[in-house]
């Protein structure tokens, strides 16, 4: 199936699931999480950063229909997509950890780049 992945959750899970991450992974610069979580999550958090580097009402609205929180929509908008202004994608990058010792899951750290 191209264009996503299910992640073995219900679709309401699976949204609520990388509306938080893409919350957390902006607001802290880096996470870490599972490699397929990691990808969707890229994504996501992409398209946010394209929408901040537009700057105008309609692209902030966007941004917070999916961002939980407006704090973060607030440094998205003022110290994320300044950064990238002259960067055409590729903000973040993705860093292999190795397995989870409890379920030995392929773990992973997503930060913008």
């Amino acid at each position: 199936m191209a264009g996503y992945r299910k992640l073995g959750r219900p679709t309401d899970q699976r949204r609520a699931i990388l509306r938080n991450l893409v919350t957390a992974f902006l607001s802290n610069g880096k996470i870490e999480t599972t490699v397929t979580r990691a990808k969707e999550t890229r994504r996501i958090a992409e398209k946010m950063i394209t929408l901040g580097k537009k700057g105008d009402l309609h692209s902030r609205r966007q941004a917070l229909s999916y961002i939980n929180s407006e704090e973060v929509v607030v440094k998205l908008f003022s110290e994320i997509a300044p950064k990238y202004a002259d960067r055409n994608g590729g903000y973040t990058r993705i860093y292999k950890l190795g397995p989870r010792r409890g379920d030995s899951a392929e773990m992973a750290q997503i930060e913008l780049v």
